[in-house]
């Protein structure tokens, strides 16, 4: 009986998700190209700002335009337009805007943690509880526990 010959199975290859990364690493190259001459320090990994254009009253405001640091965003044909490399996430056209719900920004940190918000309140409470977790750590790092007292006054 002729042995058989045992060959490989060949590897499956998914060209899509090899040209999504392509596409992901040249995005990521163009982004640092264009922030570089900015002096932007980014502090989101990924983010997504969306605007909607039924509810937005560029027309008469314009206050997310002049409110953003990088200039990723811009007045087009009657709208707003947004580039959206340009973009860093810091939540000033939100922050800025006469329309709640309009702008809507997804941002996550380096840790994680993923932030939601379309409204000036949201922002300013999420900026509040990011501030304040700041300053407990400050504090607990400066100030002694209770154990260290025990162990040093008990």
């Amino acid at each position: 009986m002729p042995k058989k010959c045992k060959t490989p199975k060949p590897s499956t290859v998914d060209i899509f998700q090899i040209l999504m990364e392509t596409a992901e690493k040249e995005k990521k190259k163009r982004r640092e190209a264009l922030l570089a001459p900015l002096g932007v320090k980014e502090f989101f990994v990924e983010g997504k700002i969306t605007i909607n254009k039924r509810t937005c009253e560029g027309v008469e405001c314009k206050l997310c335009i002049k409110a953003c640091p990088t200039n990723a965003l811009y007045w087009k044909a009657g709208e707003v337009g947004l580039i959206e490399e340009l973009c860093i996430y810091c939540g000033a056209c939100v922050l800025s805007c006469i329309v709640d719900e309009c702008i809507r920004i997804t941002r996550k940190r380096a840790n994680g943690e993923t932030e939601k918000f379309s409204k000036p309140r949201d922002f300013a409470v999420l900026q509040h509880s990011i501030s304040v977790k700041k300053r407990f750590e400050r504090v607990k790092s400066v100030f002694p526990k209770p154990e260290d007292y025990i162990k040093r006054y008990g």
